[in-house]
């Protein structure tokens, strides 16, 4: 059976999963179709503490503010449990936005990000306020990400 593959247009795929939240609880679980209203960036990433990963999250994180003013939410997925995302942001000094744990790797698979040996491949969506994917992005190599302005343009055009 291949992986589902949803397309511009078509709904997001639903998930509920745990992520860090910044709260002195650290966790809670995000569920995608409780954020409807708002326009939502999904980045799926391979791996806490590698290069290309830690680059990326941090590059979003030092340009959130572009965001600003979109109504726009940021969750960032990756297969790691939530106890190594926070060991992961901690040693960055936070990200601005939570990351959630897909560590059965079923989210990936509904989205069509996993790899053909199972690793997840860097992959953005961006879905509007309504749950339809308005934008995506699967990476073939992950050596590189998009740029902050690329996504701040897509979320403008879902809205």
């Amino acid at each position: 059976m291949s992986p589902a593959r949803p397309a511009v247009s078509e709904p997001a795929p639903d998930f509920t999963l745990p992520g860090t939240d910044g709260s002195p609880e650290g966790h809670r679980d995000y569920t995608l179709s409780d954020l409807r209203g708002e326009v939502v960036v999904l980045v799926f990433y391979p791996g806490d503490n590698t290069p290309v990963c830690t680059r990326q999250l941090n590059t979003y994180t030092a340009e959130v503010a572009e965001f600003e003013g979109l109504d726009a939410r940021i969750l960032a997925i990756s297969p790691q449990s939530v106890e190594s995302h926070d060991g992961f942001s901690r040693a960055q000094g936070g990200f601005a936005f939570p990351l959630l744990a897909d560590t059965d790797k079923a989210v990936g698979r509904r989205y069509g990000v996993l790899g053909p040996v199972g690793f997840y491949r860097r992959s953005v969506f961006v879905v509007d306020a309504d749950g339809v994917l308005r934008y995506t992005h699967r990476a073939v190599a992950g050596l590189s990400f998009r740029p902050t302005a690329e996504l701040v343009d897509a979320v403008r055009k879902a809205l």
